[in-house]
């Protein structure tokens, strides 16, 4: 990255993972998805984020963190793996800075329950976000919704945001997690991104990243959206490949031919 970053006299790396939100560049679908988000949260529901690898839902999910209220809201967060619900609460408690060790669900469950009811009496929203949840084991989802339960099911208590890869529907689909799929009120799923939207997302990382040049040819963007099939992860590899494929042959402007030498190199 330092010879891209010398070459094209670039103040940082560009297309970096950590983009910070207020830099975003805000793609189509972003904006409906942090309407979905607020309107399911203002009703204590679940909201579903969906899309295929590579298609910017973790990206999504900062952008929608960002947009939330940050007087009247607490957004509790962290990222599923092959969890079952005693690890899952485990995870939630650490979110409230609380080490778990327990192996009691009834006794995590009144821990997790007691913070959130701290919460709401300073008047503030817990918003639980999952990243992949699509990884969480079935039984959580057939008692996730027993969090958010508060006086006999009468007061929304936690909304949250499951964000993972299509087969989060078939986990939500099954019998056994209906009681949390029919809280579900809103489903935002990311789609690739169309050709001019892909030239503009480009040329936004680059002006960010410290340029005003015009680093790619027309024809090397045609290349890498083809080559990224429209996917936003996939877009960043080819084009820091193609920027130091150029950048090593001494050239200024990206070419479709370092984007192919940058396609050769991913899987």
């Amino acid at each position: 990255m330092k010879d891209i970053r010398h070459f094209f006299a670039l103040k940082r790396e560009p297309f970096p993972q950590d983009v910070s939100p207020h830099e975003l560049y805000e793609l189509p679908g972003l904006v409906p998805l942090r309407q979905r988000v607020e309107f399911a949260v203002s009703l204590g529901s679940v909201t579903l984020v969906t899309g295929e690898v590579g298609s910017g839902k973790s990206t999504g999910l900062r952008y929608v963190c960002h947009h939330l209220p940050k007087g009247s809201s607490t957004v509790l967060s962290f990222t599923a793996a092959d969890y079952g619900m005693i690890e899952l609460l485990r995870q939630l408690l650490l979110c409230f800075g609380i080490v778990s060790s327990s192996y009691k669900m009834t006794i995590m469950m009144k821990q997790v329950r007691d913070q959130l009811l701290d919460i709401h009496a300073r008047h503030m929203l817990p918003i639980l976000v999952i990243d992949e949840a699509h990884l969480l084991r079935e039984e959580v989802f057939k008692q996730l919704h027993l969090i958010s339960q508060w006086e006999l099911d009468s007061k929304p208590l936690l909304p949250m945001v499951l964000c993972g890869q299509d087969m989060l529907l078939e986990k939500l689909m099954a019998p056994s997690a209906r009681p949390l799929a029919s809280r579900v009120m809103g489903r935002s799923h990311l789609e690739a991104i169309r050709r001019e939207v892909m030239f503009e997302y480009i040329n936004h990382h680059m002006v960010i990243a410290g340029t005003k040049n015009r680093c790619f040819s027309d024809e090397a963007l045609n290349a890498v959206h083809q080559g990224s099939g429209g996917l936003l992860r996939r877009a960043n590899s080819l084009c820091k490949g193609a920027l130091l494929a150029a950048a090593r042959e001494k050239n200024s402007l990206v070419s479709p031919e370092h984007v192919r030498a940058a396609m050769s190199e991913l899987l």
